[in-house]
């Protein structure tokens, strides 16, 4: 649109920075493990269980901060208030918030019984509506993910279930997927869902923060008590019409330097999973959220020059044009997610 070719002429004179390394900030959690940092070259923190490591976030008081080059040690906070113009592409307030969340989850144990509440929902219960992709880095031999409903359960059934406490029960109506590293699938707000024991995920997701627990297994949380579960909202935030929902993998699209496959495209975000055997020029609108899987990636822009980022981490892309290739012979291959 001309308003935002505007600002991106306007800011890209000033402008020191395009290539965004953060500091990923770890979570534990009661169900995570260690297997986090076997993903690229980490240092998880002494002891204890990491369930999640937010490798993007401008969450109010987890708001990333970035670990090299002209910007070192400031947050993304200031990046946007700064210079938020350019790295969304488009006209941008001080405040508004980076609309994307990106984790990458250990799941050592299963995950609760879940749902994030759509948008009318989060607004009567006083949360933030929450739609996501998740990408296997990693599974066992017996992963699986529950996602969506078995066809025919009906409301009044699974309201029955819940009121017995059974979690054999639930779990019987809800649709399990085995999994293997590589898929995909999309979770949008009301799906009801859950991470079997065994994943390890890359997800990116709306900027909220709001998670409904259903059911959570008796588990006791870091605490040592049990963890609270939230009955009533997530029924008000459940999609009792949607049944058995299957794991994503869109088209595939060949150009001379490599094939893109789009796995998710949604009215919040896209997510697609690139291979690249040389380089080329990404000219966006948006912000690019980048995950590598294979190889070493060389990065270029006129601003920052060229930076090369292994497999296993995640940086942001300023929406400008940027060089992308494989740093040595073989290729490579990572994960490109942009804001809607």
């Amino acid at each position: 649109m001309p308003q935002s070719v505007n600002w991106r002429k306007r800011d890209e004179k000033i402008l020191m920075q395009t290539i965004y390394r953060f500091e990923p900030v770890y979570k534990p959690r009661p169900w995570g493990g260690r297997a986090i940092g076997g993903v690229g070259c980490r240092c998880l923190p002494s002891d204890g269980k990491i369930g999640e490591s937010w490798e993007i976030t401008d969450r109010p008081g987890d708001e990333s901060v970035i670990r090299e080059g002209e910007w070192r040690g400031k947050s993304i906070r200031w990046l946007l208030d700064e210079h938020g113009s350019l790295v969304m592409g488009r006209a941008w307030g001080k405040g508004e918030r980076f609309p994307l969340l990106v984790k990458v989850l250990d799941a050592a144990e299963r995950l609760s019984l879940q749902v994030h509440p759509p948008a009318r929902a989060a607004a009567e219960l006083g949360g933030e509506p929450k739609t996501e992709a998740w990408y296997l880095l990693g599974a066992s031999a017996n992963a699986g993910l529950m996602a969506g409903l078995r066809k025919g359960v009906t409301r009044e059934r699974f309201e029955r279930e819940l009121k017995d406490m059974s979690g054999a029960g639930l779990e019987a109506l809800v649709q399990r997927l085995p999994v293997k590293t590589g898929d995909a699938i999309f979770i949008p707000s009301g799906r009801i869902h859950a991470v079997d024991a065994g994943c390890l995920i890359l997800e990116v997701q709306q900027n909220s923060d709001t998670t409904y627990r259903v059911w959570d297994w008796g588990r006791l949380g870091l605490d040592g008590k049990p963890r609270a579960l939230q009955v009533k909202e997530s029924l008000a935030s459940i999609d009792f019409e949607d049944f058995e929902p299957q794991l994503t993998g869109g088209r595939e699209v060949s150009s001379a330097s490599g094939q893109s496959i789009s796995l998710v495209d949604c009215e919040y975000f896209t997510l697609e999973r690139w291979r690249l055997a040389s380089g080329r020029v990404y000219d966006p609108r948006a912000p690019m959220v980048v995950h590598g899987l294979k190889g070493n990636l060389a990065v270029k822009s006129d601003a920052s020059g060229e930076t090369v980022v292994p497999p296993g981490e995640t940086f942001l892309l300023a929406a400008v044009p940027h060089r992308l290739a494989p740093a040595e012979a073989g290729g490579v291959e990572f994960l490109a997610g942009c804001p809607r």
